[in-house]
């Protein structure tokens, strides 16, 4: 997987201010509420926020020995699902959510809505990292695959070929397996679905939108030199509606900044088939050249090396459902 940068997106003649932002060392998601979650009992919730309360325990535990002798800027966020399901309205949903975080001992510093990684306000947030999506020319290619700014579909290698109409008596198109772009004895082969198209507008996938997630964690977005999504605080008074909320939602008590130089995620085992997908797509994303400086700068501060390749500054904690009680 190569680091890509888009130099048509990034002069600076063309970007000559990029908003900073504040960073904290480390973003740890700790939870991705679902409706079929939410329809769950208390119980259920409070014993799956228990379990993630003890690998963020662990989690702090080594990013305090690996950041040794400076102390620890992290910050936890959990993510509603407001865009494919079918929730309840927000002031049903986040007091229970915030009351059964806390009976469980689960620290909770931003909420954020998936949805939100779609859109903010006027800002097309998914539109603007798909802008962002580069194809990597693979030789030999025919081009009867359409590029992915027109099929909606990401390989990380080369695609096995297929049979298109022929002239009569022409020889048969042999079959070749697929192939990984990064020199390796086996291949690892991954096709994603970015979007589809429904009623003339585009559908984006739930890897996608979570590649979205993962950069704005990164602190990597921005919109002509603007940081997209800047946390707000919690309202007091919570509307009927999840679009009239925040993307990112500040709920502790002057927690470390929401974005961080790195991230992780503690999930469901589930969901790394989607988590591979997210690493294929951040791997073909042009990040701004001047927001990786800023950000490779504030770290060289801090006497800190960041990955030069945006997946290599994720990770995760993959966990399976609570011991008691499962089949």
């Amino acid at each position: 997987m190569t680091h890509v940068e888009a130099t048509g997106f990034t002069e600076r003649e063309a970007d000559p201010r990029v908003q900073g932002t504040p960073l904290a060392h480390l973003s740890v998601e700790v939870g991705h509420l679902y409706t079929e979650d939410y329809n769950g009992d208390d119980g259920s919730l409070v014993a799956n926020l228990a379990d993630v309360a003890r690998w963020l325990d662990a989690v702090t535990a080594a990013a305090t020995a690996q950041l040794a002798p400076a102390r620890p800027r992290i910050s936890t966020c959990f993510l509603i699902d407001d865009h494919y399901g079918s929730l309840p309205e927000p002031a049903k949903v986040i007091p229970r959510l915030l009351r059964l975080a806390e009976e469980a001992g689960l620290r909770i510093d931003y909420l954020a809505r998936e949805s939100g990684c779609v859109r903010e306000k006027d800002r097309e947030i998914a539109s603007m990292v798909a802008a962002r999506v580069v194809d990597e020319p693979l030789p030999g290619t025919t081009g009867a695959r359409p590029p992915t700014s027109v099929s909606g579909w990401l390989a990380n290698g080369r695609r096995s070929p297929t049979a298109t109409s022929r002239p009569a008596m022409s020889v048969p198109v042999q079959w070749q397996p697929p192939r990984e772009n990064v020199e390796a004895p086996h291949s690892v082969f991954v096709d994603v679905e970015l979007w589809d198209v429904v009623d003339g507008e585009r559908r984006y996938s739930c890897a996608f939108l979570a590649a979205v997630w993962q950069l704005l964690r990164l602190g990597m977005l921005r919109d002509n030199g603007e940081v997209v999504a800047d946390p707000q605080p919690l309202p007091d008074d919570l509307p009927d509606s999840w679009h009239q909320l925040p993307v990112v939602m500040r709920v502790g008590d002057r927690p470390a900044a929401f974005a961080a130089f790195r991230t992780t995620s503690i999930m469901a085992g589930k969901f790394l088939k989607v988590e591979q997908a997210v690493r294929t797509i951040l791997g073909a994303v042009a990040t701004q050249a001047e927001v990786r400086r800023q950000l490779d700068d504030r770290a060289a501060k801090e006497k800190l090396q960041l990955p030069v390749e945006t997946v290599n500054r994720i990770e995760y904690v993959f966990v399976g459902p609570p011991w008691r009680g499962t089949r």
